[in-house]
């Protein structure tokens, strides 16, 4: 018997606009920037233009965790005030690329999706999804450094991808200082959502908490996907804005606000470098975030603030 063809993921059941996503708090806009636009000099409407701007003018970079070369190429930009201090976004990362100020194109995504949310957007991790054999495992975004009630925003242009949701493990305890997740209810509850070309999926805190998120590897062959997914040669932009609460400044020195332990910019502590222990207990409250939904505190886990940069010892 000869094995049957992978499923079209574009047909397979997903929610869209209207559709309770998560815990409610997390939805999909289309059709993010105009399709007309008097104010652009371009003929072409930006929603045409914007895939290419990004691809030329973001600084693409490697970036690396304990598991080796993260597949996807990346960048961070960033508010940076005029004394050079900048938002820090920490999450499991042996190293992250250098902030940098938001590039025009970028500039014009952060302003629409601010206006679709209500609120700042000071971050964003820009990723390029090469092709469908790049992808981001589930997880959920560490909230250490993200301000309290926000929302994370993720821009996509280009090939179609798909965001998995897919509710975290019940009766999740703490063994050995090692997070043990058992599922008693059987079938985790699984979410689809197509994200086409200039749409943002808007994600907030509480499916965060109680639902891990990621975009999985496409290994079908090209008759087997849909137009859109082929789309711009098969590469994804991903915009990833976050409104943050801790500050570096300028020569990274010096850290302070929501995740850090000097809340404010007087109390400003040394950024910690080579505290294998303080740097362990930041890896294994990042750990907690991702594993446990039910008797998570945030107080609990982040309160009393981390000043480590990264997952690097030395």
């Amino acid at each position: 018997m000869s094995k049957s063809k992978l499923r079209n993921l574009s047909n397979l059941p997903s929610l869209g606009a209207g559709d309770k996503i998560g815990e409610g708090d997390t939805f999909i806009i289309y059709n993010l920037l105009p399709t007309t636009d008097e104010d652009v000099s371009d003929s072409r409407p930006p929603g045409d233009t914007i895939f290419h701007t990004l691809y030329n003018e973001v600084s693409w970079q490697k970036m690396y965790h304990a598991a080796g070369e993260v597949p996807r190429l990346v960048a961070v930009q960033g508010t940076i005030d005029p004394e050079g201090c900048k938002p820090i976004y920490r999450h499991p990362s042996d190293q992250s690329p250098p902030l940098l100020p938001f590039t025009p194109g970028v500039e014009l995504v952060k302003k629409a999706a601010e206006k679709a949310v209500g609120h700042e957007l000071n971050h964003v991790l820009i990723q390029l999804y090469r092709d469908g054999r790049d992808y981001i495992s589930e997880h959920s975004d560490k909230t250490l450094d993200i301000v309290h009630g926000t929302k994370i925003v993720n821009a996509s242009f280009g090939a179609q991808r798909t965001m998995r949701l897919r509710r975290k493990k019940k009766n999740v305890t703490l063994v050995d200082d090692n997070d043990v997740a058992s599922d008693l209810s059987g079938q985790r509850e699984t979410q689809r959502i197509h994200m086409p070309h200039n749409s943002i999926f808007v994600l907030g805190l509480e499916t965060n908490r109680a639902w891990l998120h990621g975009i999985n590897a496409d290994k079908r062959i090209a008759s087997e996907r849909a137009a859109e997914e082929l789309a711009f040669d098969g590469m994804r932009i991903s915009l990833t804005f976050r409104y943050i609460g801790t500050f570096l400044s300028e020569d990274d020195s010096l850290i302070w606000g929501q995740g850090a332990r000097g809340k404010t910019r007087e109390k400003a502590g040394k950024v910690i470098v080579g505290d294998v222990i303080e740097t362990e207990n930041m890896i294994r409250a990042f750990g907690r975030e991702n594993h446990q939904d039910e008797g998570w505190d945030w107080q609990e886990a982040y309160g009393q603030g981390f000043d480590v940069l990264h997952f690097l010892t030395s």
